[in-house]
């Protein structure tokens, strides 16, 4: 099995991210890579959840950075935040993509040696397919420094090798026998999970608000409404011809107590 990549991303930009795929093409057809990202959620699938566990299991997190990306909170505190931790305790490779101009360089990724070459933004490049190819063939020498598709009893070491300290004189210590399975569950506070769960609702409720905005403008007949009632609740309504043709109440962990939920019914009386 090939490397797992988790791409971490805003959906402003995911033209570029589809456009980035296409280049990932052959580690994939090599069985390099297996790529993972909110888009393969299925129905049913517990959003939070999933997404953190897919974070968590990741060889490799590819952040693709812009002004978006900078701008969300989910994706610049959660996914990042948690793509740092992973990358600094050594159980994943972090690669920042450079997408769009943007103040990354003010960041804690400016750190990191960022993709393309030099920082430069994928948009900026005179021929976009070679700025992605320049991205590939780096993610391609990391994916291949991680040993993942060879004897799967070799153990991962993503740790860069600066940062390994090494006796100068003196014979090399034997390592001691040990289990390779030494990672702990990481366990989460009250606060942690509520704000996760609030840092969450307010991301779905932007996320329907552009959505929606989006609909509209793209098709002729077509109207939509949405309404944020209060901080933990927003309704979403579809109109074709002045009909009503969709809608749906969300819910925060505020008003259920424990996860965000989905009503199809624009009336948030009724129901749950």
């Amino acid at each position: 099995m090939g490397a797992r990549v988790f791409i971490s991303y805003s959906h402003a930009d995911e033209g570029l991210r589809d456009e980035l795929e296409v280049h990932l093409a052959m580690l994939k057809r090599q069985g390099l890579v297996d790529v993972w990202h909110d888009r393969r959620l299925l129905a049913g699938d517990h959003l939070d959840w999933t997404i953190s566990k897919e974070l968590d299991e990741a060889d490799v997190i590819l952040l693709l950075v812009s002004p978006n990306f900078l701008a969300s909170d989910y994706c610049y505190k959660i996914e990042k935040g948690r793509a740092l931790e992973r990358h600094r305790e050594g159980t994943a490779r972090l690669i920042s993509v450079i997408l769009r101009p943007c103040d990354w360089t003010h960041t804690d990724l400016a750190q990191f040696l960022v993709t393309p070459s030099d920082g430069k933004p994928i948009t900026q490049w005179p021929d976009r397919d070679e700025a992605f190819l320049d991205v590939t063939r780096q993610i391609r020498r990391a994916i291949e420094g991680l040993e993942i598709a060879g004897d799967p009893s070799v153990e991962h070491n993503f740790i860069e090798a600066a940062e390994i300290e090494v006796a100068e004189e003196g014979p090399e210590p034997q390592a001691m026998p040990r289990s390779s399975n030494l990672r702990l569950k990481k366990e989460f506070s009250q606060a942690d999970r509520d704000t996760f769960l609030f840092e969450t609702f307010d991301f779905l409720a932007k996320f329907f608000q552009g959505s929606l905005e989006e609909l509209q403008a793209r098709n002729e007949g077509i109207e939509t409404r949405f309404r944020r009632l209060d901080g933990d609740c927003f309704t979403a309504t579809i109109y074709r011809g002045g009909t009503k043709v969709a809608g749906g109440t969300v819910r925060g962990g505020s008003v259920t107590g424990t996860e965000i939920t989905w009503l199809a019914e624009d009336n948030p009386s009724s129901g749950g």
